[in-house]
């Protein structure tokens, strides 16, 4: 029986939907990503294959990929006052938030190398957050801070001793009560005031000891943060001026006699980016918190957490990298323009190729870096650390914001619109440059490891020769950075030439050696030969641009 169409209906047809490309829901994160998953395996987390698997499956289901987005909507509110006038202090998130933080907590990316140290652990994790991150990168702030937090409470054994068992549980608890009433708690941090920035030394924060003091100690600060990101997590390493110099602490939300602490809780940022995530300003009013380190040393006590953090800002980018390219390729491949797809249009092509190899060459830095985390105990991984830490930082949250806006621009005026991902992949990709030390900050980094540290210099050679013979382009650049390296009077302001040679040539190595033919050749041809602009879509003639795409196609 043929259904009679209503006069209406036919009159006001005007189109039918087609040539339009389908969300990309309902892949597995993991198993797709050719690159993360050899990179997994390569740097020491093979083990941790099929528990990936799973969680990328999890991640990569449409209705998972739909919290991002709601989350987003639906941003976080500040309740100062209740409603019979006394202080609240509280942050409401909507509920995709807090299932986007049971699920990251879930998979122990707070803290699984700190709960079950193994060969691999920090890879393993690395990967985790990577998948995570493609989905809702807001949840990766408290995620990030609380496993960051740990080193730093490990230089104040019992405090360490009371707070991990707090900390390490795989489970999320949002209530707001004291930590000892939960069954499990999140920790962030405080350093950033309106006077200083990165500046730390010119924190006006007031730390007064309550009694003697001293490691462990009880304090009382007065002050203010005007970055206090996560604000509802249930303690905060924070820094202050105590009578010995600028130190750092430990403020619960929380006094030990059950009361609320002193923090109030004036406004949340309206920020360009990363909405679902609660950032704050807030003033302490005798908030009572305790000393982790020696008076004087906060500093150092607070860089062991900002380490940590750093390798979790390049993870980020590089996970916005992956995820802004492989929506791109599958946009580009279902698309048909001129009777071809989109993927298969010559110009086209060679785009999506450049930006897969910007993603590949993410991927392979940071899984690397965080292999360097693993080894602890490895002079030569020690050394390698506290160089490339900053520099890869320094490449991937730089390379993001141009990535995002190329691959954009493959969608369209479709890209443009809220409903698409790519405009809050484009509002977060700037972040991570910013968040725990500008470019600027990272390449000072690089230069002080480099002039208080010889044996890393030493260490990235040693590392980059691996590769020796594979390709002379490589060769070329790795002669031509060597001196540079052993410079102590380069200019300051060639930092960031230095940043960059120093991580290209690192790429370099990584891919030669582990990746295929067609995307290493296309790297050495473009990035260290010739002149490289940096502009996408400028490969050599030659390259294997339908292979390059092909590994970096995200199969649902």
């Amino acid at each position: 029986m043929t259904r009679k169409m209503d006069p209406g209906q036919e009159r006001f047809q005007t189109h039918e939907v087609a040539n339009v490309p389908p969300a990309l829901v309902d892949y597995n994160l993991f198993t797709t990503d050719r690159v993360l998953a050899e990179a997994t395996e390569r740097e020491g987390a093979g083990w941790a294959t099929a528990d990936l698997t799973a969680f990328g499956e999890k991640l990569g289901r449409a209705e998972t990929i739909e919290l991002g987005f709601l989350a987003n909507r639906n941003l976080p509110i500040l309740h100062t006052h209740d409603r019979t006038g006394r202080r609240r202090d509280e942050v409401e998130y909507h509920p995709s938030w807090h299932e986007l933080m049971s699920i990251s907590v879930g998979q122990g990316l707070h803290g699984s190398p700190w709960s079950d140290p193994k060969d691999g652990a920090h890879v393993a994790r690395a990967a985790g957050l990577f998948l995570l991150v493609q989905v809702e990168a807001g949840v990766m702030c408290p995620t990030t801070t609380t496993y960051a937090s740990v080193p730093a409470l490990r230089r104040q054994p019992e405090l360490a001793a009371e707070w991990e068992p707090m900390i390490l549980p795989r489970r999320y608890d949002p209530r707001f009560r004291p930590a000892k009433e939960k069954s499990g708690v999140l920790v962030s941090m405080g350093m950033t005031e309106k006077q200083g920035g990165t500046d730390l030394r010119t924190n006006a924060s007031r730390a007064v000891p309550i009694g003697r003091g001293g490691p462990g100690g009880e304090y009382r600060i007065v002050g203010h943060k005007w970055f206090f990101s996560i604000p509802m997590c249930d303690a905060f390493l924070v820094t202050a001026q105590a009578p010995g110099g600028l130190s750092c602490f430990l403020m619960p939300r929380w006094t030990p006699d059950g009361a609320v602490n002193g923090l109030r809780l004036q406004r949340l940022k309206d920020k360009l980016g990363n909405r679902a995530n609660a950032s704050s300003e807030v003033e302490f009013q005798d908030a009572w918190a305790r000393l982790v380190g020696e008076e004087g040393r906060g500093v150092v006590t607070i860089m062991e957490m900002v380490n940590y953090t750093r390798l979790d800002c390049a993870v980020g980018s590089a996970a916005q990298i992956r995820q802004a390219v492989a929506q791109a390729i599958h946009y580009a491949s279902h698309r048909q323009v001129f009777q071809r797809a989109l993927v298969e249009q010559p110009l086209m092509a060679q785009v999506l190729a450049d930006l897969a190899i910007e993603s590949e060459v993410a991927t392979a830095l940071v899984l690397r870096l965080a292999r360097a985390f693993d080894l602890q105990n490895d002079e030569h991984e020690t050394a390698l650390r506290r160089l490339i830490t900053p520099a890869i930082k320094y490449w991937t949250t730089k390379r993001c914001p141009a990535i995002v806006t190329e691959a954009l621009e493959s969608f369209g005026g479709v890209g443009y619109i809220e409903e698409c991902i790519m405009p809050r992949l484009y509002r977060e990709a700037p972040l991570n440059s910013i968040w725990e030390g500008s470019g600027n900050v990272m390449c000072l980094d690089v230069r002080r490891a480099l002039a208080r540290s010889p044996e890393s210099a030493t260490a990235l050679l040693k590392e980059l020769r691996l590769a020796r013979g594979s390709d002379p382009r490589l060769d070329h650049a790795i002669a031509a950075l060597e001196p540079k390296l052993r410079d102590p009077d380069m200019a300051e302001a060639q930092g960031r030439t230095l940043v960059e040679h120093i991580v290209l040539a690192l790429a370099g190595s990584l891919l030669v050696r582990f990746s295929p033919p067609a995307v290493a050749d296309a790297f050495c041809a473009s990035r260290l030969a010739g002149h490289w602009t940096g502009a996408f879509g400028t490969l050599p003639a030659g390259a294997d641009t339908r292979a390059i795409v092909q590994r970096a196609t995200p199969a649902t």
